[in-house]
């Protein structure tokens, strides 16, 4: 939706990719496990959603606690252009594109987009007032596409596997995967691809080792990171881990990290 926003007659002024890789909510750690373990796979994202929207090169702005990663990522960058997959005619398709990498100072308030871009353009990390919205004036004053590091990520997959491919996972309205962060009180933490609409009991067991000391000892779940509302393990027990599963329950998808909380938890403990 949002890169279809960049698919209008030239002005004269070049369009940006901007990758929101800050990652500053508590809990939420599901972009770093990319930047980690497979930055080829954002980069190769970045050409493809810049080629969709016709943009002259890509920023990521990464999170400045992020050095190993930041590292990593540039080292794939620097692979990319030696093999001619970036840059000047990348992929010898006559295209010219390019991908910077920028280290955020940690401020929270840079994951908000356009305060994202006043630090990409060496200004303090301030929200700017909308309109003007990016695709109209972005970074640099040019057209620019805010996307996050998951959703150009998988972009090359979508490519090549084919949209009804994608469209096969989850429920409708629901379609996709998606990558689950699970913490707190389960047995085995971790980042993991499953498909949307997963029920969230199901996703907890499967892949972390079920809540420690069993179901029963389960007290609450924050399903969307550290934004949305708990919910009470009687709503655990069938909530569908879509967008709509978790409005029904009076909360939200987020950022998809799920933090469990047994009954040794304190609620105003763990908020402060």
């Amino acid at each position: 939706m949002k890169w279809s926003f960049m698919n209008k007659p030239s002005d004269g002024r070049p369009k940006y990719l901007v990758v929101n890789a800050d990652e500053g909510e508590p809990g939420t750690c599901k972009d770093r496990e990319i930047m980690r373990h497979d930055p080829h796979k954002l980069v190769e994202g970045c050409l493809v959603a810049g080629r969709a929207m016709g943009a002259r090169a890509a920023y990521i702005y990464i999170r400045g606690e992020f050095y190993n990663e930041s590292s990593n990522l540039q080292v794939a960058i620097n692979e990319a252009y030696a093999a001619g997959l970036i840059g000047r005619n990348a992929c010898g398709s006559g295209y010219d594109f390019d991908v910077f990498v920028v280290r955020g100072a940690g401020a929270y308030i840079c994951g908000e987009e356009t305060a994202l871009i006043e630090s990409i353009e060496g200004k303090q990390g301030k929200p700017r007032l909308k309109p003007p919205f990016p695709a109209d004036v972005g970074v640099f004053g040019c057209p620019t596409t805010v996307a996050n590091v998951e959703t150009v990520s998988v972009a090359p997959t979508i490519c090549r596997r084919g949209g009804s491919w994608f469209l096969g996972f989850g429920r409708e309205r629901n379609s996709g995967t998606k990558l689950f962060n699970i913490s707190g009180h389960v047995n085995t933490p971790c980042t993991v691809e499953e498909e949307m609409s997963i029920p969230l009991k199901d996703l907890i067991e499967r892949h972390a080792g079920g809540v420690r000391g069993g179901w029963d000892n389960l007290l609450a779940i924050i399903p969307g990171g550290s934004s949305t509302p708990l919910i009470p393990k009687s709503v655990c027990e069938e909530v569908l881990m879509d967008f709509d599963g978790l409005i029904q329950a009076q909360t939200g998808l987020g950022t998809a990290a799920i933090i469990v909380m047994d009954k040794i938890c304190e609620f105003a403990t763990s908020a402060a």
